[in-house]
């Protein structure tokens, strides 16, 4: 259906051209007939996310992109599709070692492609990364060093110390809100 690899070769240039960090590039699937979404994920690495008039303007520079090597004759998704441009929000996905590395001391939950010590799915506070390994303090299991290579998925669970730690992205005029009392 579409080579991710090739995609990622496109989109990423344009990704930082505007000085943003590439976080995930995937396909997904359609469900109940709509068409596939090709869902792609990045960041500003003053913020860690990105506000709606940086997605839209990724937006138009991806798609931009894909068309002109659409002209060009060569087809990066086969069918009809959707273009999702997205911040990775709080709860966020862990793609990168570097992601691993900047959310030390909070909770995740790491799936892997196949089982190791006979689980697949593991869930705990990040303890750090040594070389391409990653420490978990796993709520079953204690401490686990997981490579990197046989993770399939990881992403940030939702806790308050998550929340505590996630900068705001712009705060401009919250003080200006007015509460109306009711009569």
């Amino acid at each position: 259906m579409a080579d991710i690899a090739r995609i990622v070769e496109v989109v990423e240039p344009e990704v930082k051209a505007l000085g943003f960090e590439l976080v995930r590039v995937k396909m997904l699937g359609s469900e109940a007939g709509d068409e596939p979404a090709l869902q792609i994920m990045a960041e500003d690495p003053a913020t860690g996310q990105l506000v709606i008039e940086q997605c839209a303007e990724l937006s138009r520079r991806i798609s931009d992109a894909i068309d002109a090597l659409e002209e060009q004759g060569e087809v990066l998704i086969d069918g009809a599709y959707r273009l999702e441009v997205s911040s990775p929000g709080i709860d966020r996905p862990l793609t990168r070692l570097k992601d691993f590395v900047d959310w030390v001391g909070h909770e995740a939950k790491i799936s892997l492609v196949e089982k190791m010590d006979g689980r697949r799915d593991f869930r705990g506070d990040l303890v750090g990364v040594e070389g391409d390994a990653i420490t978990i303090e796993d709520r079953k299991q204690g401490r686990v060093s997981i490579p990197f290579e046989r993770i399939h998925s990881a992403k940030l669970l939702l806790t308050d110390r998550l929340i505590a730690a996630t900068r705001p992205l712009d705060t401009s005029g919250a003080d200006e809100i007015l509460e109306e009392e009711e009569g």
